[in-house]
């Protein structure tokens, strides 16, 4: 799904917003029968036709910039986050997870201490700023930023050697932009030159907000402006970004300086707090050459105004209602169209996700997550993974060489179903009762510290990079393995014991589970070994094979319009839309070996093969303001939500037999056109 990153219960949240009976008649409901508009031929638009009757029920809530299973599943699981964190206030427990929590959640919905404190709490970090006298003490400044969350200049992080899985390595990567990417500064489609009107505007106001005349804000804004420009003509496309080897480029340390010889590297580093290597990964060099010159030809005030404005967007959200404001009217309002923020309890628990995530998720499995269900979806893995193998088998384009090498990769890869068999130690993490700021600060300081400790020691390959009440799943190519949490499984209204097997199949086998182990086989998890290793096993001739049967997958979604004139882009997207198309191809596989197919009885008048379908398509009920839909087509590797259903099903031949799909619905495509690849 998505370095990163993606969401049990209680029916009564689905039952309000979607006025259908209660929890003790789930058992009873069909939601995909429920959801359906059946006055919508399913070879026309199957996205309408799976979802128009809820989406004409539920309109986007005002404080949502989407609404759909996402949504509905992290609502129940808000209500029983609120209700731990209240009762961990009224404990008041003097140390240990319970005193964290408590304190987190206590400091950040004291509202009337956050009015009062205003940026106060940002103070001494913008006073180091305003000190700052040449590029040199510029640069180091900003490597302190970075252990405390504002990333300035540049990102950077670590995470394992994409040639050596078994090192974690440290990279530098292009950065430092206040808009999304590099597109927004460039773009003249109507959407996006509006975002871009409306960016001096934001930095004049919190300029404005911390007592800088409107006249001396605005000439600030501009000379912002002009620098990130700058940085984003030397910054990589979006699709640019995909290519592993490019993105790959090994330096020494004491090396760097040919890079960008007007830079102690060395020093910024060590700062940041880089120890035990002699090497980084740098991601895209000619970025680093052009921050060289950026930050040594450029006004330093210019240089200090820029870093303070992203000092202050990074914690704004943490801040007073001014700043909170300015954030949200830009960034939440503008760009991804949601009209009113949401409500204080429930950003406090997506910040407090962010900050010791792995504290909430010892107490949310502990109720949540049934040794059952685990085992169900563990077992689900492996006959996913049977099914996977069975269609490499049959290839007849991949050579027996590469279809060896294929098979031993798909056995190697790791399960983690649930959540983690060793949780974080946040001990050392310092929470209290008296700034949401300053926490926020320690939980930032806490992560830099975390990650850079992993360098000199061995891969800890039982980490997890979600925690189990995320909405979300991935597939880790240096760890060639699938990581699926609790969340991801979870149907709300419904417990899973009462769900069908074509429904679970559709839902969690194909749109997650096969998702996700197909990532190993996309343009981008095949160029990995069985070890996680950047390194190529494809004989030649079935790489172009590979390549070109691809392609064509890449010109059905370049075709595809999803908002106004706007346009998916195919190569940046190439990677989860053939996850998509893989995991419906052997999660449909892996359902026809069930009891539940090859008894074929029908439900609410729908054949097992029909609601594996739309057990699928439930997985991608979601609606979107357009703001939202045009800021994905920048800026995600992701197709909206739309194309993620009526883009791979064409390719499956099933599917035109499921629906009865024939030549002149708007979704057929003569075989002749479709991919076949896997």
């Amino acid at each position: 799904m998505n370095k990163g990153f993606l969401v049990v219960l209680a029916a009564a949240a689905l039952a309000a917003s979607c006025n259908q009976p209660a929890a003790k008649d789930a058992a009873k409901r069909d939601i995909i029968n429920e959801n359906r508009d059946t006055t919508v031929k399913p070879g026309d638009d199957f996205f309408e036709y799976a979802h128009g009757s809820w989406m004409k029920k539920n309109p986007i809530p005002g404080d949502e910039t989407s609404y759909g299973i996402g949504e509905l599943v992290q609502k129940e699981l808000y209500d029983k986050l609120r209700a731990i964190n209240e009762d961990a206030v009224k404990k008041a427990e003097k140390s240990g997870a319970g005193q964290q929590i408590g304190d987190f959640w206590y400091a950040a919905m004291d509202s009337a201490g956050i009015e009062q404190a205003g940026i106060k709490p940002l103070q001494g970090e913008l006073d180091k700023i305003a000190a700052l006298k040449t590029p040199k003490d510029a640069m180091a400044q900003a490597a302190h930023m970075h252990t405390i969350g504002a990333n300035v200049f540049f990102s950077e992080g670590v995470g394992q050697d994409a040639k050596n899985s078994e090192v974690e390595a440290y990279g530098l990567d292009q950065g430092g932009l206040g808009m999304p990417n590099r597109d927004y500064y460039f773009k003249t489609d109507e959407r996006t030159t509006k975002v871009r009107n409306a960016y001096p505007a934001f930095i004049s106001r919190l300029f404005m907000n911390m007592g800088t005349d409107s006249a001396a804000a605005a000439k600030k804004a501009t000379a912002i402006i002009a620098f990130e420009t700058k940085l984003a003509a030397a910054s990589r496309k979006l699709e640019d970004l995909r290519d592993p080897y490019k993105n790959y480029n090994k330096f020494a340390i004491s090396q760097l300086n040919k890079l960008a010889p007007k830079t102690d590297w060395a020093g910024c580093l060590s700062i940041i707090g880089v120890k035990h290597v002699d090497s980084v990964i740098v991601g895209q060099p000619e970025f680093y050459k052009a921050l060289d010159n950026l930050v040594n030809t450029t006004d330093i005030q210019t240089l200090k105004d820029y870093m303070s404005f992203h000092l202050v967007r990074s914690f704004a959200g943490f801040l007073s209602k001014p700043y909170f404001d300015a954030s949200f009217n830009f960034y939440s309002k503008t760009i991804r169209g949601q009209e009113q923020p949401r409500p204080r309890w429930k950003r406090a628990l997506d910040a407090e996700q962010g900050a010791i995530g792995e504290s909430l998720g010892q107490l949310f499995v502990k109720e949540y997550f049934s040794p059952t269900a685990k085992a169900r979806y563990e077992q689900m893995v492996e006959n996913v993974r049977i099914a996977f193998r069975a269609r490499i088998e049959k290839l007849d384009w991949m050579s027996d060489s590469t279809k060896k090498k294929a098979i031993s990769k798909l056995n190697a890869i790791k399960k983690k179903v649930g959540y983690p068999d060793k949780w974080k130690d946040y001990s050392t993490l310092k929470i209290d009762r008296t700034s949401y700021v300053q926490n926020m600060m320690h939980a930032n300081e806490w992560e830099n510290n975390y990650e850079l400790n992993k360098l000199g020691k061995p891969v800890d390959r039982s980490e997890w990079g979600m925690t189990p009440q995320t909405y979300n799943a991935y597939y880790n190519p240096s760890n060639n393995e699938i990581v699926l949490p609790a969340a991801m499984m979870s149907v709300p209204g419904f417990k899973d014991a009462d769900l069908d097997d074509a429904l679970v199949y559709g839902y969690t086998a194909a749109s997650t589970v096969g998702h996700e182990i197909t990532h190993g086989f996309d343009d981008q998890g095949r160029q990995s070994d069985e070890n996680g290793n950047l390194r190529n096993w494809w004989a030649p001739q079935d790489s172009a094979q590979f390549t070109q049967r691809a392609e064509v997958l890449v010109q059905q979604f370049n075709k595809m319009t999803p908002l106004d004139t706007m346009h998916v882009n195919g190569k940046a997207t190439l990677g989860e839309n053939l996850a998509d198309l893989g995991g419906i191809l052997i999660g449909l596989d892996a359902f026809k070996q069930t009891e539940a197919y090859k008894k074929g009885e029908k439900i609410n008048g729908m054949t097992p093969v029909q609601r594996f379908f739309l057990g699928y398509s439930l997985g991608w009920l979601l609606a979107e303001r357009p703001e939202r839909i045009a800021t994905q087509l920048l800026t995600d590797v992701h197709s909206p939500a739309k194309c993620r259903i009526n883009g791979p099903f064409p390719n499956v031949p099933d599917f035109y037999d499921a629906f009865n799909i024939k030549p002149g619905d708007k979704m057929y495509i003569p075989d002749s056109l479709r991919v076949h690849l896997w």
